[in-house]
């Protein structure tokens, strides 16, 4: 059903329903990806997603906006501007993201964060507004959580 839904759609996609969107063919989405409850998508604009991305419960991605000004949005007038998802993007529960945002590969966006500007690679990047807080590093590859290391047996 979904490769019917969406533009574009890669190898093991999986959406936990509900699942919200305006059209469903301005979605691409690359190979492993994951959307957890409630994802809405108002693409009036195209959402371009990359492989192995996975989002958590309640994200949006919004690319609907309206004007400032109260007589020219009192016209009904609306647009739309793409949304850009990397490779490798883990995106927190809760999290808005903005239209005419890109967001690297290889990022981590927190939990509740609304993203209103673009992210670039390899970080780790939260809040209201959503600001990179540190890069990814190879440091980071041993710990699961925070300074959780893996058990050496896996």
């Amino acid at each position: 059903m979904l490769k019917e839904l969406f533009g574009k759609t890669g190898e093991a996609v999986f959406v936990e329903p509900p699942f919200h969107c305006d059209y469903g063919y301005n979605i691409e989405v690359g190979d492993d990806f994951f959307a957890n409850y409630n994802c809405t998508v108002l693409d009036v604009a195209k959402v371009t997603i990359g492989k192995n991305v996975m989002l958590g419960p309640n994200v949006s991605f919004y690319t609907a906006g309206h004007p400032l000004h109260h007589e020219s949005r009192n016209s009904g007038y609306e647009y739309g501007i793409s949304i850009t998802v990397g490779d490798n993007v883990w995106i927190g529960g809760s999290v808005v993201i903005i239209a005419g945002v890109s967001i690297g590969n290889n990022v981590v966006i927190g939990g509740g964060s609304v993203v209103t500007r673009d992210i670039p690679d390899g970080v780790v990047a939260a809040g209201n507004p959503c600001r990179v807080i540190r890069e990814i590093t190879e440091e980071d590859r041993k710990y699961y959580f925070k300074k959780r290391v893996f058990d050496v047996e896996i």
